[in-house]
């Protein structure tokens, strides 16, 4: 191999073993839920809502992203990547497989305080609807949404 064909190869692997290295997990998505939960009750659920539109780091990882939902009414409080739904109760809105997945994330909030929701939801990076599993955790009253896209 010569050497220029070396290093690309080298290069090539670095690369692979990185996008495969920060692909999020399961315990990612539940440590920003965490994260979230320990702001709103330290610094309120307005302060959480203003970092995850501004996509703070803390809350907006790529595709991993928290978003925030009211428990009792349904209605988005905060998307960094759709603020489009903002404002709107979209509960009985089904996804591309016509599952009502966030009629069944405000009951599982509301039964169980936390837990995973698997349903179909656009990818921010790929731009492609794509099978997603969302952890859901309540906290005084809103219920954070972090989901990660299955390979």
């Amino acid at each position: 191999m010569k050497p220029t064909a070396t290093v690309f190869a080298a290069v090539l692997c670095l690369s692979c073993a990185a996008a495969l290295a920060s692909e999020p997990t399961t315990k990612d998505a539940i440590a920003m839920a965490e994260r979230g939960a320990a702001m709103v009750k330290a610094k309120g659920k307005e302060e959480v809502m203003k970092r995850i539109t501004a996509k703070d780091p803390e809350f907006v990882q790529g595709s991993l992203y928290i978003d925030m939902r009211d428990v009792k009414t349904g209605i988005v409080l905060a998307h960094p990547y759709n603020p489009s739904i903002v404002g709107k109760d979209l509960t009985d809105v089904p996804d591309a497989n016509g599952k009502k997945y966030r009629r069944e994330i405000i009951e599982l909030a509301a039964a169980k305080g936390k837990g995973w929701v698997d349903y179909q939801y656009k990818n921010p990076a790929s731009g492609k609807i794509e099978p997603k599993t969302t952890y859901i955790l309540l906290v005084d009253g809103v219920v954070l949404e972090a989901g990660l896209y299955k390979k």
